[in-house]
């Protein structure tokens, strides 16, 4: 009979180390999520190697945390689908939407490019490229806060592209996903485009019309948090149904319930309470499990090239795409060049579209420890460049004019 002793073990310690990491990362100016990308890394193959310690032997350890990590990608996106602000959307107008656009074309362009000097094949350049394409703008925002710009029009087109920017790229990946799965012939992706819209179609008419009204209806029921369990039960749904009927990645299903729950009246309601639920435990978990299945060891000096060659990519990618965007929306040349920099931070999104890409086999184990340090790196230094276009209270007081 196996034993569950090292089951719990391993999440006590995975969850605290998640959260003391955290706490170090954001008193030194950094997203926890930084700290807990690093102490995952360190935990796993890359360093310590956690999983292989004689204490966690037997069992389905590695098995079961992957699937909770998974569980904790659907909430993620849950809560990313309801803090879309869409009159904020709206107000962002044309840069948003232009640098949204650009901001997925260009890295996916570029990813492209570069798997020709490296030899890799065509199809791989394109999922690494739309990993990259994926953007996380919560350190940008927290920057521009500190210097007191977000209320500006770069910081509003920031918030909206980003929003653009994450739609586009789940939609990409399902479809991606879809037409792997399903073939590439032309009544192949027919039938997988047909299925897709079908799906988002009836997903979205009932998140307008039908969800928006439940949670108050679950609130008058004689059930302990009949709220809550309703709206996880809908999430678990979504994702499922994006998958089986849709044939879709789950985390658009999940993105799907998080806009529909955003419309209803308790929505303040579900937010708080969906945020201690997910992080203070499930989220965490599929942060530090990204460390614990990347060995950045792979990478060497044969690897390098290429981790060199993705982290330049990202930067560049992100400031000529989203700057462009920006001109073309009407903003000035250095507000553009200040919302490409504010896009440059990957993050959350990006490291689940690695996921799953690792998971079908479109991209190798070394390619996805790549990827990790893109956002590693890009994290760091996206608030440093960010300053300094904003170096002098002049140009700050400009700025939020």
């Amino acid at each position: 009979m196996e034993t569950l002793l090292p089951f719990p073990l391993a999440l006590a310690i995975i969850i605290f180390a998640a959260k003391a990491s955290g706490y170090l990362s954001t008193r030194l100016g950094q997203p926890a999520v930084l700290g807990e990308l690093l102490i995952g890394l360190i935990l796993g193959p890359t360093a310590l190697n956690m999983l292989r310690w004689p204490v966690f032997a037997g069992g389905h350890l590695e098995e079961t945390l992957r699937y909770l990590a998974h569980l904790g990608v659907f909430f993620l996106m849950f809560i990313a689908g309801l803090e879309v602000d869409m009159e904020a959307m709206r107000r962002a107008g044309q840069p948003a939407i232009w640098a949204g656009i650009l901001g997925v074309a260009f890295p996916i362009g570029l990813g492209w490019l570069v798997s020709f000097p490296f030899k890799l094949p065509a199809l791989e350049g394109v999922m690494i490229g739309l990993t990259l394409a994926a953007t996380s703008v919560s350190i940008s925002a927290q920057t521009m806060i500190e210097l007191g710009v977000l209320r500006s029009r770069v910081g509003v087109a920031l918030l909206g592209a980003a929003v653009v920017d994450d739609i586009l790229v789940i939609l990409l990946v399902s479809l991606s996903n879809a037409l792997t799965a399903h073939g590439s012939g032309l009544w192949d992706i027919l039938w997988v485009l047909t299925r897709m819209l079908l799906f988002l179609g009836v997903t979205i008419w009932v998140g307008a019309r039908l969800i928006p009204c439940l949670p108050s209806r679950a609130e008058c029921l004689p059930i302990s948090e009949g709220v809550m369990a309703l709206v996880v039960i809908m999430l678990l749904l979504f994702a499922w149904g994006a998958e089986a009927l849709g044939g879709i990645a789950g985390i658009t299903g999940a993105f799907l319930a998080g806009l529909a729950f955003a419309r209803s009246p308790l929505h303040q309601y579900i937010r708080d309470r969906m945020h201690t639920l997910a992080y203070a435990w499930i989220v965490p978990i599929f942060f530090v499990n990204i460390g614990l299945e990347a060995n950045l060891r792979t990478i060497g000096w044969s690897g390098a090239g290429l981790a060199l060659a993705l982290v330049s990519v990202a930067i560049m990618s992100k400031i000529l795409g989203c700057g462009l965007g920006g001109v073309a929306g009407g903003l000035s040349a250095m507000d553009a060049l200040r919302l490409g920099v504010g896009m440059m931070s990957r993050g959350e999104v990006g490291l689940i579209v690695a996921e799953m890409e690792l998971g079908c086999g479109l991209i190798t184990q070394q390619e996805f420890a790549d990827i990790v340090l893109v956002v590693l790196v890009t994290t760091l230094v996206t608030p440093i460049l960010l300053r300094a276009l904003y170096c002098s209270p002049g140009e700050q007081l400009a700025a939020r004019e």
